[in-house]
């Protein structure tokens, strides 16, 4: 299975899990206009294809960060370091590979994981 269509069922599985907010994250360089300038988009390099907030259960929210990658997929050093960025800060990051992963992941930041 391809990424965007892995990314699009764990989007779809989430959206029914209440006190998430997920946002798709695209990473990238783009041009613009006629000269062709090159611009950066999304977070940062090797940030996460989902980023979100969950409501825990103390009724506080947490920032998580969730990378979707198929059953052959490995991170980058970039993703890597982006992933322990959030982890020392408090925030929860995980690589995903299928929904159910993607919704245990978030079950686990809920309670604090």
């Amino acid at each position: 299975m391809r990424e965007a269509v892995l990314q699009d069922a764990i989007r779809l599985a989430l959206a029914e899990v209440p006190g998430l907010v997920i946002w798709r994250n695209n990473v990238g360089v783009g041009t613009v206009g006629h000269s062709q300038a090159k611009v950066r988009f999304g977070l940062s390099v090797g940030s996460s294809d989902l980023i979100g907030i969950v409501r825990m259960e103390d009724g506080t929210g947490r920032f998580v960060a969730l990378e979707v990658k198929t059953d052959k997929g490995s991170l980058s050093p970039a993703q890597r370091q982006w992933m322990q960025l959030v982890r020392s800060l408090g925030g929860f990051a995980e690589v995903v590979r299928n929904p159910a992963e993607a919704l245990d992941a978030v079950e686990a930041a809920r309670r604090g994981a």
